[in-house]
């Protein structure tokens, strides 16, 4: 009996970490093993800033094209930000600017800090 649940337990800590780690594991996955699972290989991390702004990641405010000219040695944006960029433009319907300000407002807000700047805490000390 304790052989079984022993072996149950390992099974499904084997597919919790594989479905943690499946960005990782999914580019060493033959191509025939992806085709069967489409929704594994919808994350394409990206890479370059050329990419980005095939993505519509730039913008007359927010020039990555001008780091393209200017040869640039950095690889590209932060890609935790970019894919948060990419899902709000592409859920709340909004060009790339606002989708940046959406961003860094939530950004703010988590730090307990509102909009305009200031600190949303009653104790904080804004004036002398």
């Amino acid at each position: 009996m304790l052989f079984y649940i022993s072996l149950v337990a390992f099974l499904s800590l084997l597919v919790m970490l594989t479905y943690r780690y499946r960005t990782f594991i999914t580019p060493h996955l033959p191509e025939r093993v992806r085709s069967m699972f489409p929704k594994l290989s919808n994350y394409t991390p990206l890479s370059t800033f050329s990419e980005q702004v095939g993505l519509g990641m730039t913008s007359s405010d927010f020039d990555i094209e001008a780091n393209i000219r200017d040869g640039d040695s950095r690889v590209g944006l932060d890609e935790q930000g970019t894919q948060e960029v990419l899902e709000i433009m592409r859920r709340e319907r909004v060009n790339f600017d606002q989708a940046r300000l959406i961003r860094h407002n939530r950004i703010l807000a988590s730090n307990g800090i509102d909009p305009s700047g200031m600190p949303m805490d009653s104790k904080a000390i804004t004036r002398l």
